[in-house]
């Protein structure tokens, strides 16, 4: 389940198929979300299951007012995809990521870079398309919040982003300055994980997801305020229907921003650590789905109780489901292209194509249930169609 604190145990040494480097300061220089042209290299995303055309715009925003945890010198800084129904065979193929950010990936993640190059891993096929013609809706359509887990880009969770737009949502997945191991901001700068140096010598990784519980409510601010920073925020956003997901610690980011900010509505945690507690309080009300990876794949010693610990504190429709067979990167990306390139990991014996599925499955019917009303069996016990999902709480 919550490898993060396996990371923490060992600080710099292999935790769930990552290694961690000492990060370093900015990277040299790349144009700011450059990407090869996609091309046939062999890696591509799965399709999305809905039935809408996927649109995919990159918003820059700073906080004038706030200034960022880990260089304080700094105004905070935040970098968007945002993922959006369109009418198909408008814009142009997405790129996956930069080649700086693909470097940077692979450097962190040990031998992974002997089965992938930069260039390859960068220009993988993505079923989003820049500048596609938004599809109108009378009414906007929901917004989902994406957080990575720490290091990770925002990159990691595209499968799930593309899909969800897919089915009828805005997505805005965000990388939070200096929290990743290099993501490529205006100005060819690529800023690398300096928050690493920060949390990991104390174990203060609480630091990092009550920040992010800033950075959303700016977010919001920014996408559903009076003067939107998105071209599209008024024709595409319904702003009463929000919610959030995270990996790792996004999942306890998702929390932490539903305790901050009244206006996320339904929140989901895949396989993080609660570093920031759930108020004893609670969430409003508000409902909160839990995705663990399995039990029997952590080590017999491991110490992670907050789900437990927090799991009385969640006071509205909720959730905890084990997926049998799933490690902790089993709801990224990184699964669906490790099974690509040859690149198998015993901590996520199950499929990366598998993993996708009962993730993208479950999110959706999450947010379809509590953002726009519509029932799934899925979230009601066990089916026949799932056979690896276990229902440990409801």
């Amino acid at each position: 389940m919550r490898g993060m604190n396996k990371i923490i145990r060992v600080l710099v040494a292999v935790a769930a198929g990552l290694v961690l480097v000492a990060p370093g300061a900015l990277v040299a220089p790349a144009v700011a979300h450059a990407a090869p042209a996609v091309g046939p290299t062999g890696l591509e995303l799965p399709r999305p299951t809905g039935g809408l055309a996927v649109g995919r715009d990159t918003l820059h925003l700073v906080d004038r007012d706030r200034k960022d945890p880990w260089v304080p010198a700094l105004d905070r800084e935040l970098l968007l995809s945002l993922y959006y129904p369109a009418l198909a065979h408008t814009g142009t193929p997405a790129p996956y990521m930069s080649v700086p950010e693909a470097k940077a990936l692979l450097t962190d993640r040990g031998t992974l870079a002997d089965h992938v190059t930069p260039e390859r891993l960068a220009a993988t096929r993505t079923n989003a398309r820049t500048g596609a013609v938004p599809r109108p809706s009378a009414h906007g359509y929901p917004l989902v919040v994406l957080s990575p887990g720490f290091t990770m880009p925002r990159a990691s969770l595209t499968v799930l982003a593309e899909d969800l737009a897919s089915r009828g949502y805005v997505v805005a997945a965000v990388d939070h300055a200096y929290e990743s191991d290099g993501t490529s901001f205006p100005g060819g700068r690529v800023l690398t994980c300096t928050a690493c140096e920060q949390v990991f010598p104390d174990r203060s990784l609480e630091r990092v997801s009550d920040g992010r519980a800033r950075d959303i409510p700016f977010v919001l601010d920014r996408l559903t305020g009076p003067r939107p920073a998105w071209r599209h925020s008024r024709l595409m956003i319904d702003a009463g229907r929000i919610g959030m997901a995270g990996h790792s610690i996004g999942g306890a980011a998702a929390s932490a921003s539903m305790a901050a900010d009244p206006r996320v509505d339904a929140g989901v945690n895949m396989d993080g650590t609660f570093f920031t507690p759930v108020p004893p309080a609670g969430l409003g009300g508000r409902p909160f789905l839990m995705l663990a990876g399995d039990p029997a794949l952590l080590p017999p010693d491991f110490p992670d109780t907050s789900w437990e610990d927090n799991w009385p504190r969640l006071d509205g429709w909720k959730r905890w489901l084990n997926i049998t067979g799933a490690g902790h990167a089993a709801f990224t990306d990184w699964p669906v292209l490790g099974d690509q390139v040859g690149y198998g990991h015993p901590e996520t014996p199950l499929s990366g194509l598998r993993s996708q599925q009962i993730t993208r499955g479950y999110v959706g019917a999450f947010f379809d249930l509590h953002l726009r009303g519509i029932t799934s069996p899925r979230l009601e016990g066990p089916t026949a169609g799932d056979p690896e999902v276990v229902f440990h709480r409801r």
